[in-house]
């Protein structure tokens, strides 16, 4: 059995994640190389769809081309995804030429959220009366829509009783309504109708066989837990267990780029894979108390060709103008030039969200 080396692993993934040295310039293209942005809107620094599709297209898209393309050219749509079943659900835009691949799971909802299909079978009025308000008013932002429901949403999380956020979003999953646009944080709903393409789903198991392959590829190198069977079976130095390689991935030396990534890049997930091949400590610490903030709310992690360097703890302080550096974390012995080069990025990134440059 083939067994790279860890640096072989990064490569891979680093390419695969198009985070080498070419600079992309088609937004849909990389959407689909990654398959997907994920959809966090904390402004902390930049919302994350954002941040991610900058990282890999620069100063060839403006802020605002993101939500264009899924608002008004909808080429892109919010989708939930779960793809294992343990793990908590993810809100992430998909190229719309997708959804033949996941019509099916759209289809299969109720099957495979069982809980939370009896919760809304027990709603069935309330669920009526959202698609009815849609149907009549649609689009809707999600706080105008009424909680007429008669058993609360129970859960051991935060989204006890937030049970228009929660029809709305099981609705969403069985592909009944979809979200319009967003008005900063609030999501704003119509029937999924009037804003998706009608499609003929293929049949679970290829779907499944091919998402697992896109997975994959667009992560280079990653654990069969996350793509089944897809690419090929390899061991990597210093780490247990088995992996997966992408068929096409490419091992050699990555160009000494440096990007400033979001802390939910795709790069960095899923977080076991990442101290696996990098050794890298990182935590987002948005929820985590001050006082026991290590590199800050929202830091950023630094790429540095195939290498994760350190971490900017960052905030955007639009009031004044500015991005605003706290701190600079390094994880290694940075240079003139490492530094010299992750100052130019902030630069540049601090411009491409219209504000100027503040560092310590």
């Amino acid at each position: 059995m083939e067994t790279l080396t860890k640096e072989q692993g990064r490569a891979a993934a680093v390419r695969a994640q198009q985070l080498d040295g070419e600079q992309r310039d088609d937004l849909l293209a990389v959407v689909s190389a990654l398959t997907h942005l994920p959809v966090n809107v904390t402004d902390i620094v930049a919302p994350s769809a954002e941040h991610i599709a900058y990282t890999r297209l620069g100063e060839s898209i403006s802020f605002d081309d993101v939500r264009r393309a899924a608002e008004v050219e909808l080429s892109l749509f919010e989708h939930l995804d779960q793809p294992i079943p343990t793990e908590p659900l993810n809100i992430l835009l998909r190229p719309v030429s997708d959804l033949p691949l996941l019509r099916g799971e759209m289809e299969a909802w109720a099957e495979t959220h069982p809980r939370t299909a009896a919760w809304v079978e027990a709603n069935a009025g309330f669920r009526d009366d959202v698609l009815e308000t849609l149907r009549m008013d649609g689009p809707v932002p999600q706080p105008d829509i009424e909680d007429t429901a008669t058993v609360p949403f129970r859960s051991s999380g935060w989204n006890t009783s937030r049970n228009v956020a929660m029809m709305l979003e099981a609705l969403q999953g069985s592909g009944d309504v979809a979200v319009a646009e967003r008005r900063g944080a609030v999501r704003v709903w119509d029937l999924a109708s009037r804003i998706l393409p009608e499609v003929e789903a293929l049949g679970r198991e290829e779907a499944s066989a091919e998402l697992d392959r896109r997975r994959l590829v667009s992560l280079g190198l990653a654990r069969p837990k996350w793509v089944g069977d897809a690419g090929r079976e390899v061991r990597v130095e210093g780490t247990r267990g088995l992996w997966r390689l992408a068929p096409d991935a490419e091992l050699g030396p990555v160009a000494p780029r440096v990007s400033v990534l979001s802390p939910l890049d795709r790069l960095l997930l899923p977080r076991t894979r990442m101290r696996d091949l990098w050794g890298f400590d990182y935590a987002l610490e948005q929820y985590t108390p001050a006082a026991k903030r290590r590199w800050g709310a929202f830091a950023l992690p630094v790429l540095h060709g195939a290498d994760l360097v350190g971490k900017v703890d960052a905030r955007s302080d639009r009031e004044a103008g500015l991005l605003r550096v706290a701190a600079l974390h390094w994880d290694v012995e940075a240079d003139a030039a490492l530094r010299g080069g992750v100052a130019e990025e902030l630069e540049r990134f601090a411009a491409w969200l219209g504000l100027g440059l503040r560092l310590p």
